[in-house]
């Protein structure tokens, strides 16, 4: 079976069809024209219909073909009149998708954990019913009223959102993060779709790369000084920032400490990921640096798991790389895994979790594999062995029944598209190690300028939650070329 989604109203038919798929996993879901003549007597065929008169919205969605037929759900609402434009849209987008899950939920018997839900930052959504002055009981009951949201599911958002609001207190227009990008790895991991090139293919332009680095953050960080900007948090990331040699990681750091280090920060993240990229002496240049917090990311601690997705490291080695961190002086380590990985199930999953236990990181991040378009696991996916969703959601209870074990809580979240179950990714932290910049970028809580190749300056505007953004190109040489125009771009936003 395959399912078409038709919608004449722009922008809505993306996010109906991830919730078809949601409800259809593994099966093909496409957005169509009326007129496709794709579809045959096997196909499931939603078409999605908006009229609005004078304050008034109808909504009418009718399918047509498997699994049953046919069938039509129609509601009218009253509009506020004096919405804008974007905020009508928004509101009419929630009630069409709540009337297709409903519709979704009839026709297979199947409810979602996060009904009608497909933005990625769901806290987001708690974060504006606090805001508001809503209760514990009344945000739940909103939740799900309004987007079918599970009671578990809702307790969970509200848990971490508590445990954000006090970081997000004190933040005002002037106050910002420093995010800059280092895309390049070793290796292209088998799910990656993040746009980061392999070393051995961009080490003729490292060179150039850090200069045209450099030279973004000289001319902005003239301007944040201009503007009595206050910097709270810097991240390095990437992509692997220590695949780069040691004279071209000290370089980037000696950057961002002239350009930023002229006042104190509340967090420093290089983003480390394999341990094949750290020694004793990048761990102890990063120390010098004044770096606070690392990841060392083991993804899976089962080493047949890590050939397959193209990792050059053992499990043994990601442990090795923690104690040198640890003997080193860092007292703020995070580590990644992801559930759903090819070939791996409950007991992988149980194996992983013990070996993070015992190494007992300050933070953990656990990501639901999704299938990127970009990825080369997109392309061969038939190749490998895939998690069924039931056994996904088993895993999940591994990592989260095993962080709480050792005294760790939720404290972000976030959903993408194309996610195995339609489930989540989910960062626990021991209490005051929860990382600042995760928080204040995911719930666009903060203005964050970036730098390097595919990195996106976000300016958030705390009066109706507007949000401004400023995308460098990805490409590698591409930045090094059109460096004056990035720095240009940038410059007319944040100005």
């Amino acid at each position: 079976m395959a399912i078409y989604v038709l919608s004449k109203i722009a922008g809505y038919a993306n996010e109906l069809a991830e919730l078809a798929r949601a409800f259809f996993p593994g099966t093909i879901v496409k957005i169509a024209a009326e007129d496709s003549n794709e579809f045959t007597d096997k196909s499931l065929v939603i078409k999605c219909h908006y009229k609005r008169t004078k304050g008034h919205v109808e909504i009418r969605i009718e399918y047509e073909g498997a699994p049953k037929g046919g069938g039509s759900l129609s509601q009218e609402h009253e509009i506020d009149v004096n919405l804008s434009s974007i905020e009508e849209k928004r509101l009419v987008k929630n009630y069409m998708k709540l009337m297709l899950y409903q519709l979704l939920e009839e026709l297979t018997g199947r409810s979602l954990e996060w009904g009608a839900l497909t933005g990625i930052r769901p806290t987001k959504i708690v974060h504006g019913l606090m805001d508001k002055g809503l209760d514990k009981d009344m945000i739940i009951k909103t939740l799900y009223d309004d987007y079918r949201v599970s009671g578990k599911k809702a307790t969970l958002l509200l848990d971490i959102a508590q445990v954000q609001r006090p970081y997000f207190k004190d933040n005002h227009p002037r106050k910002i993060s420093v995010y800059v990008n280092i895309p390049i790895c070793t290796t292209k991991c088998l799910f990656c779709s993040f746009p980061s090139a392999t070393i051995d293919r961009c080490a003729h332009l490292i060179d150039d790369y850090i200069l045209a680095l450099d030279k973004e953050m000289k001319v902005l960080s003239r301007l944040a000084r201009e503007q009595e900007m206050e910097v709270e948090t810097v991240y390095i990331g990437g992509g692997t920032p220590t695949s780069l040699n040691v004279n071209q990681l000290e370089k980037v750091l000696k950057a961002v400490d002239k350009y930023w280090g002229y006042q104190e920060w509340r967090e420093y993240t290089v983003e480390g990921g394999r341990p094949d990229t750290m020694d004793k002496y990048i761990l102890r240049l990063l120390k010098d640096y004044n770096v606070s917090r690392i990841s060392i990311n083991p993804q899976s601690m089962n080493d047949r798991t890590l050939r397959l997705i193209g990792r050059n490291h053992r499990s043994d080695q990601i442990a090795n790389c923690f104690h040198m961190a640890r003997e080193v002086g860092f007292d703020s380590i995070n580590m990644d895994a992801i559930v759903g990985l090819p070939g791996e199930g409950v007991d992988e999953a149980l194996h992983t979790m013990e070996e993070i236990k015992k190494l007992y990181p300050d933070n953990l991040t656990v990501h639901t594999l999704a299938i990127k378009r970009a990825s080369r696991l997109k392309e061969s996916i038939d190749d490998f062995e895939t998690t069924e969703v039931k056994e996904a959601e088993e895993m999940m209870k591994i990592f989260y029944d095993g962080a709480a074990s050792m005294g760790m809580r939720p404290y972000y979240l976030y959903r993408q598209k194309y996610m195995l179950g339609n489930m989540e990714n989910l960062g626990f932290s021991f209490p005051s190690k929860e990382s600042i910049y995760n928080m204040q970028i995911m719930e666009d809580q903060q203005t964050i300028w970036a730098f390097g190749a595919a990195a996106i300056t976000k300016v958030c505007y705390p009066v109706g939650g507007r949000i401004e953004r400023a995308p460098n190109v990805k490409d590698i040489e591409q930045y090094i070329d059109r460096i004056d125009e990035m720095i240009e771009r940038k410059t007319r936003l944040i100005k």
